[in-house]
């Protein structure tokens, strides 16, 4: 541990390397955003909600990290303290239908809000009061010190220091054994040498020859990205659901692996490409020390498959 300015400096880890790269190659983007709106029937004291965040950035030292360029390489700068403020926006003045596309607004443009990486914080939390009773909860973490996991971790966390700062009691929750400046060491020192010779070596032999599948799209691909995507929902009835997990179970299956199997079949229909590539995220956390961790754990993940022949590579 070395010590800096303004905390201590950390090894980053290659997860986090990937997008500061990223970063560097489009600054100014909210591309990595991890944005939440969480409704609440129950109005929250906003005293006690800042008091909340600021143990969670206490106990998990990604919440005070922020990144800096070090001999060319990236670098985490974990802040020894830092208060993070919560931003309460009252709405009660507002005429009441005009409200909830207020609220619409205000997310999305938070959402949209670009972080500085070297500047920080890579957390905000606000507070949007729709009525009385009626509060929207808005949270958004970069990436870069958070996964969709990690998420999970705060909310739980949130909640639990909530209901006992409410009742004037002490922090309910247990110390963390490590932090993520750990895992990030760990990792450096795993993979490197012939670990990390023999990693590269396998890799490319998995991926060997892979071409880029050829999807059918109604318009053609701007020059330029957009980032101006979406997602399409899905639901899925409760009697296909069992049928697809008896399914599973007759072929000795994850429900998953029964699930990428129709999406791969669904995509050779498209295309007639057999050489099929999906790529799906794993969780990453291999110890059981980072499970209550919040930090950019998460992996992607190549499944090789042929559909012409009985080869299914890139697993672990």
């Amino acid at each position: 541990m070395v010590p800096a300015i303004e905390g201590y400096a950390f090894p980053c880890s290659f997860a986090q390397q990937r997008l500061w790269f990223l970063d560097r190659l489009t600054p100014g983007t909210s591309l990595y955003n991890i944005p939440a709106a969480i409704r609440l029937d129950n109005p929250l004291d906003a005293v006690c909600l800042e008091r909340c965040v600021n143990e969670l950035a206490r106990r998990h030292e990604t919440l005070r990290t922020t990144l800096r360029e070090v001999d060319g390489e990236p670098t985490q700068v974990i802040a020894a303290e830092q208060h993070l403020m919560v931003e309460v926006t009252d709405l009660l003045g507002m005429p009441a239908e005009q409200r909830e596309a207020e609220v619409l607004r205000l997310a999305t443009e938070e959402a949209r809000l670009p972080f500085d990486l070297e500047r920080g914080p890579l957390l905000r939390v606000g507070l949007v009061r729709v009525s009385e009773r009626n509060q929207v909860l808005l949270v958004t973490m970069h990436h870069i010190i958070s996964d969709g996991w990690s998420a999970e971790v705060f909310f739980r966390e949130l909640a639990a220091l909530y209901e006992a700062f409410q009742r004037g009691e002490a922090s309910p929750l247990p110390e963390l054994p490590v932090q993520y400046a750990d895992y990030a060491v760990w990792q450096r020192e795993w993979l490197r040498g012939e670990v990390l010779e023999e990693q590269l070596r396998y890799w490319k032999k998995q991926l060997e020859g892979l071409s880029v599948l050829p999807l059918p799209a109604d318009h053609a691909r701007p020059p330029l990205a957009s980032y101006q995507g979406s997602r399409e929902f899905l639901r899925v009835d409760e009697a296909t659901t069992a049928a697809l997990k008896r399914l599973s179970e007759q072929e000795n299956a994850t429900l998953f692996i029964t699930l990428l199997a129709a999406f791969q079949a669904l995509l050779y229909r498209y295309t007639g490409q057999a050489d099929i590539a999906v790529g799906t995220l794993t969780a990453g956390r291999n110890r059981v020390e980072t499970e209550g961790l919040i930090g950019f754990f998460v992996n992607t993940l190549v499944l090789r498959t042929d559909l012409g022949g009985t080869r299914v590579s890139g697993s672990w």
